[in-house]
């Protein structure tokens, strides 16, 4: 039996989205200084900060605890969608596929930011991975205050 499932939310930000996306498309090396309490670094593992398919490790803390994720990323320049396929890591002890997409679309002056997570559970008693959306959330508000600080 497949348990394959999808969680998401929107955050309003005041960040145009070009600049939003734009840290993920090339300047992920940006985000531990946007958000320190939860991310504490990401180095590029294969490729580079800008291509599809590059792969990216990152360090954070989840719940007190240290974490790593390694990711694939895939680009969808047209929609402003970066999105970070696991391939290994804490969180893949818990779920089988696990994709994470930070989308951005224009709001008022503003973006609004949209944060989904498909995932696969390993086995039923896997919890559902709002910790993951709440960092997420937590992110992309320390992204937005960044860009904001930079103007």
């Amino acid at each position: 039996m497949a348990l394959k499932y999808k969680l998401g939310t929107e955050v309003e930000i005041k960040s145009p989205p070009e600049k939003y996306y734009n840290i993920f498309k090339g300047q992920a090396f940006h985000v531990p200084n946007a958000a320190p309490d939860h991310i504490q670094g990401v180095d590029v593992h294969e490729g580079d900060w800008e291509t599809h398919g590059s792969v990216k490790i990152w360090k954070y803390t989840m719940e007190g605890k240290s974490e790593v994720f390694k990711e694939k990323v895939e680009y969808d320049d047209e929609n402003r969608s970066a999105t970070l396929i696991g391939i290994d890591g804490d969180v893949m002890q818990e779920y089988k596929s696990y994709k994470c997409t930070f989308q951005v679309v224009p709001k008022g002056t503003g973006s609004l930011a949209k944060l989904t997570i498909e995932y696969e559970k390993l086995s039923d008693d896997v919890p559902a991975p709002d910790k993951y959306i709440t960092l997420m959330v937590n992110v992309t508000k320390g992204i937005d205050e960044l860009i904001a600080k930079a103007k």
